[in-house]
């Protein structure tokens, strides 16, 4: 009896083992190929950091994909079997002839690596940008963006007939007009062509031909496709004022002015930070400048020029404009008028802490943001999000943005660590007095809306407050530290009730201001 006993609870335990794989609730099949998109990528015995590392993989390796679980991919690596992370991979086969192509219709569209709102962002799409796509199902269509294929919601995207391969070229005459801060000009009309240089926004160029959404422009003896939805076409000349043909020199750029916002900032023989620094500036010094790209081209005193970051600056008298602009009349409960930039902590090769169950901070702070926006907006405010995929801000870049905007208010979110497993509960942290009464307040609905210890508000030495001009909060939301808390913080709910209980302590610090 004894062992026909054990013999049945070993037939059950196989059948478990069996289901986990094959059968978890939640879990998306798939089927093809991936490409290892990291220098190295561990291969591990579960879905999930928490799970023993069993192999790894280097860059340019493919495996075949035999299952998903969440953001983790179940492979055959050839030799074994075992999970990768999804977000560390992309689509090995080529797109498949024949796909159709589709055209986001927003800004911001969430790239996924898998049909569920809770799985990784591997990139985004911006509105008029294009796509192949592979197919739908149960509202998500699967595309290929760039050479990384993902998920992103139906509704927010057309289809189109217009793929590079789709219809041949044809002549075309009349100039193209950028739209766009910067836009890559290719070899090809497709998205995953060599580059060929890059234009400004406002710059006009003769258009040769079209094919599709694409047009050909001729630039200063070069030629090249850009994407027609960054730019306006038209049939005549070049609109007084443009510079059609003009090359990347920019000399017809109008000039700024350029605020040195930090003690000690580089000035650069080139745009680059691995340039040679010409000269240190002050903070308040000021300087006309181009920008080009995410640099400006300054005149000095001596007559020669420089490169400054333009995360280290501000630019012109835009936080004095803005305060004339906003609407005396905004009504309690709305934010009209209301400028606020939102912090995701870390992001891209700062991962931030990690919990016990292996949670990133990195991968809880960028959905709190996104969410925490989608509200304030909601609400009239104009918000800006320090980083709106996974990758790596610095946060002087953070603080940069800002002051450059003229925010009403900065707030950082993360989440919490410390070697003493038991410390639990959220902080609401803030740097000079005058914000006290602000933290207080997000403090205070953040308490109301989740079930966590209240650790209170409490002063925090913290670089994205001490050099923000800015009003500025940071509000860590849970310890990951804490096995009970990471579990709970990472439930989709809490994120739900801490993003309400954030953005009502921020209409009601703002309501408190009206007639001050």
């Amino acid at each position: 009896m004894r062992n026909k006993r054990k013999i049945a609870l070993s037939i059950l335990l196989v059948c478990g083992l069996l289901l986990g794989f094959n059968g978890t609730s939640g879990s998306v099949r798939a089927a093809g190929t991936v490409t290892v998109d990291t220098d190295s990528i561990n291969v591990r015995s579960g879905p999930g950091l928490a799970h023993s590392v069993t192999g790894s993989l280097k860059r340019g390796d493919t495996v075949k994909i035999l299952g998903s679980e969440g953001d983790w991919l179940y492979v055959d690596t050839g030799s074994s079997k075992g999970y990768i992370a999804a977000y560390l991979t992309k689509s090995s086969a080529a797109p498949a002839s024949g796909s159709d192509s589709i055209i986001s219709q927003v800004d911001r569209l969430n790239v996924r690596a898998q049909p569920t709102t809770s799985s990784a962002v591997l990139l985004k799409m911006n509105r008029g940008d294009q796509a192949t796509s592979h197919g739908s199902s149960g509202g998500w269509t699967e595309v290929t963006v760039n050479g990384t294929r993902g998920w992103v919601s139906s509704q927010y995207i057309t289809a189109s007939s217009a793929s590079p391969d789709a219809k041949g070229a044809k002549a075309e005459s009349g100039t193209f007009t950028v739209a766009v801060s910067a836009l890559n000009v290719r070899e090809k009309p497709d998205l995953t062509a060599a580059k060929v240089t890059v234009v400004r926004q406002g710059e006009s160029y003769p258009v040769t031909e079209s094919h599709g959404n694409w047009v050909k422009l001729s630039i200063g003896g070069k030629e090249g496709w850009v994407y027609s939805f960054h730019g306006v076409r038209s049939s005549g000349g070049a609109a007084a004022g443009n510079s059609v043909g003009k090359t990347g020199s920019e000399s017809d750029k109008p000039s700024e002015s350029v605020t040195i916002l930090y003690d000690g900032t580089n000035l650069r023989s080139s745009a680059s930070t691995s340039s040679d620094v010409v000269k240190r500036a002050s903070a308040g010094e000021n300087f006309s400048g181009v920008r080009e790209g995410d640099w400006f081209r300054i005149s000095l005193n001596d007559g020669s020029e420089a490169y400054v970051a333009s995360w280290v600056v501000s630019i012109g008298e835009a936080a004095e404009l803005k305060d004339q602009k906003k609407k005396a009349d905004r009504k309690a409960g709305t934010l009209n008028g209301i400028t606020l930039v939102i912090d995701p902590g870390h992001g891209g090769n700062d991962g931030g802490t990690t919990g016990l169950r292996g949670t990133n901070e990195k991968d809880l702070t960028l959905p709190t943001a996104e969410l925490l926006a989608s509200k304030l907006r909601a609400a009239g405010a104009e918000v800006i999000l320090t980083r709106e995929t996974d990758e790596y801000v610095g946060l002087r870049k953070r603080v940069s943005l800002s002051n450059q905007a003229g925010a009403d208010a900065f707030i950082s979110l993360h989440y919490d660590a410390t070697t003493d497993h038991s410390v639990r509960g959220f902080t609401t942290y803030y740097q000079k007095s005058i914000e006290h009464p602000f933290a207080e307040y997000v403090n205070i609905y953040l308490g109301k809306s989740v079930n966590l210890k209240d650790r209170g508000v409490q002063k925090g030495n913290y670089l994205v407050l001490r050099e923000n001009r800015q009003p500025s909060i940071l509000v860590e939301l849970g310890f990951l530290s804490n096995l009970s808390e990471e579990r709970r913080v990472t439930n989709p709910e809490y994120r739900e009730q801490a993003t309400d209980g954030i953005y009502r302590g921020i209409i009601k610090y703002f309501d408190s201001q009206l007639g001050r």
